[in-house]
């Protein structure tokens, strides 16, 4: 079956497209703003489409997940497709134990749709998280597991990263996308390629990957002996691994490329700054926690109350700045993560 687009593909995105998508695992290397979500949304599409699956799994950070479903899904999916989204929710409510229940149990399936999960990476630190994604993939057998901004499955010891590769075993088709594989080191990569294929790289063993790839030196340090790694070798043998199932596309390769292309971030408030953006917007006052208050006379003064309150903080009408708990520096350091070069940041 042919597949029609819904938007028009850049030339280098319908050639990944074209080389992927009937593919049962693939990495997609892409640098950031050249679209890889896009590719992505029609591979899912086009997977369905051909009945090969019905049922997605999508794991991104925070800033990142919700994207997909405001922006991402809505623009690229096909409208002939019909589709049933869900997000995940921490507390286990009523309405979101209802929707997972339409979602994940076939027989609650009254017409054929494309079921959609979107999570959070940082949920599946936790058991209930791990729990849930499984249940749901075991439950619906053909699937496709899509893990966006993979190098946040790097560290092999990290919980999350544990869990996904769990996941990925319960997976039918796979992805992964990331504008940097390789954020400090070519091994990298071995989570990450885990999760694809467990035979993707050649090793089970990271240690056994390690030593084939880097170059390491006993040191001493305090009393102490460590590994130390000092370089790397076979490089081109590794890139012939991957080659036939990722691709890797930087900017400067795509000449059709607008001049700008702008990709918004969610960034949710942290508990605190919740609890006084909500009073300054009801009452035009905030409360800090010493007893201090912050007031507004004008709406204008109010809006910028607010903002700094997103901004992570609060200048009390007497006394210091008040900081606030807030994670848009953490955000900051993901997105730089993905960037090759020079950046720039304006900030008030």
């Amino acid at each position: 079956m042919k597949y029609v687009f819904k938007t028009e593909p850049f030339n280098h995105q319908r050639r990944v497209f074209e080389r992927s998508k009937s593919l049962r695992h693939y990495a997609l290397f892409l640098e950031m703003g050249t679209g890889k979500t896009k590719v992505t949304v029609d591979s899912m599409s086009f997977l369905y489409e051909n009945n090969e699956i019905d049922t997605v799994l999508i794991v991104a950070p925070k800033g990142v997940y919700e994207n997909w479903i405001k922006n991402e899904i809505p623009k690229h999916m096909p409208d002939r497709i019909e589709s049933l989204i869900v997000k995940w929710q921490p507390n286990f409510t009523k309405k979101f134990k209802e929707e997972m229940k339409q979602i994940a149990t076939r027989e609650e399936r009254k017409e054929r749709k494309l079921h959609l999960f979107v999570m959070n990476v940082e949920a599946l630190s936790t058991k209930k998280g791990l729990d849930v994604a499984s249940y749901y993939l075991r439950q619906n057998p053909d699937n496709m597991v899509i893990i966006d901004e993979s190098t946040t499955i790097k560290n092999r010891n990290a919980a999350r990263t544990k869990s996904i590769i769990k996941l990925g075993e319960l997976g039918k088709y796979k992805r992964i996308l990331t504008g940097s594989p390789v954020t400090k080191s070519p091994l990298d990569l071995f989570s990450q390629c885990k999760f694809l294929d467990a035979n993707m790289l050649g090793f089970d063993s990271f240690y056994a990957f390690r030593n084939r790839y880097a170059v390491v030196k006993r040191m001493a340090f305090g009393g102490k002996s460590f590994d130390h790694i000092v370089g790397y070798r076979r490089m081109g043998e590794l890139q012939a691994k991957i080659h036939d199932t990722s691709s890797r596309i930087l900017k400067e390769d795509c000449l059709d490329l607008p001049e700008k292309l702008y990709q918004k971030r969610y960034v949710p408030l942290s508990a605190d700054q919740k609890k006084v953006y909500d009073q300054m917007k009801t009452l035009a006052l905030a409360q800090i926690d010493n007893g201090e208050l912050s007031t507004t006379t004008s709406v204008l003064t109010q809006i910028m109350r607010l903002q700094q309150i997103c901004c992570g903080f609060l200048p009390p009408d007497d006394g210091e700045i008040k900081e606030l708990e807030n994670y848009r520096t953490k955000e900051l350091l993901s997105i730089l993560e993905e960037v090759h070069g020079k950046v720039i940041i304006w900030a008030t």
